[in-house]
């Protein structure tokens, strides 16, 4: 078989199963692991796939830039966010994670309903800006612009002094083995700093982070409470995904 035949059905199990192996694949191709290992790295190299211990997940594409992310799937960001909104309640502390779904869900909370919201976002604060009844805290650091969120120490010092109910977070992968994760490696520890101080956590993910893995691990599945999804996901990876008992909502 060709290098590009192989690289082609790599590609094509990994957008059906989310996650291939490299000994699999050397036994399936007849060819030797350190061909297969070769095909991988140049896929990763192209941004194709995410590269792990003995073989390859699907990459996310939700690590493009913030503009490029607004995008995708807007309609069932949407959707999750009106869901999201359904579970916010009057006088809660709140934390909104950045990004496209969680601003989205930022618009959609309801004008006349007294809460309080942190954010590292310094557009979710000024998206809530309208908002007369909610207090806003906006957590400060270092601007990581590709997600317009303040990361860095700055950030971690600012969110021991808050204790939120709920925390909503972003995410650009979420898969059954490798559990959440994003494309930068200070964003991943503030989203885990995040998490730590919120009383649940509920991720918010359009179709196209399902069944995805991007460089830098947030944490295991088990860190969330709730999972909302499109309410067009396979049956089959809602099941994998809610194997330990998360609840999953489909939007």
């Amino acid at each position: 078989m060709l290098t590009s035949q192989r690289k082609k059905t790599i590609l094509a199990i990994l957008k059906k199963t989310g996650h291939v192996e490299a000994k699999t694949l050397a036994a399936d191709f007849a060819v030797s692991e350190d061909t297969v290992r070769r095909d991988l790295r140049e896929l990763a190299a192209e941004g194709q796939l995410q590269r792990v211990h003995g073989g390859a997940m699907r990459a996310s594409p939700a690590v493009a830039d913030l503009a490029q992310r607004q995008a995708i799937s807007s309609s069932g960001k949407a959707a999750i966010a009106a869901a999201a909104a359904g579970l916010v309640s009057a006088g809660q502390l709140i934390i909104l994670d950045g990004g496209t779904t969680c601003a989205e869900l930022a618009r959609q909370l309801p004008l006349d309903m007294p809460l309080t919201v942190a954010t590292h976002s310094p557009s979710i604060a000024l998206a809530l800006a309208g908002h007369a009844q909610i207090e806003v805290i906006l957590i400060g650091g270092r601007l990581y612009r590709h997600s317009m969120v303040a990361v860095g120490a700055g950030a971690l010092e600012a969110l021991r002094h808050i204790r939120a109910d709920t925390y909503f977070m972003g995410v650009t992968g979420v898969h059954p083995e490798a559990g959440y994760s994003t494309g930068d490696l200070e964003e991943a520890h503030i989203k885990r700093a995040l998490s730590a101080h919120a009383a649940e956590t509920v991720v918010l993910a359009s179709s196209e982070k399902l069944n995805a893995a991007s460089r830098y691990p947030i944490g295991a599945l088990g860190m969330a409470g709730t999972l909302i999804v499109e309410r067009d996901t396979p049956r089959d990876l809602i099941d994998a995904l809610g194997r330990d008992g998360m609840v999953i909502i489909t939007a």
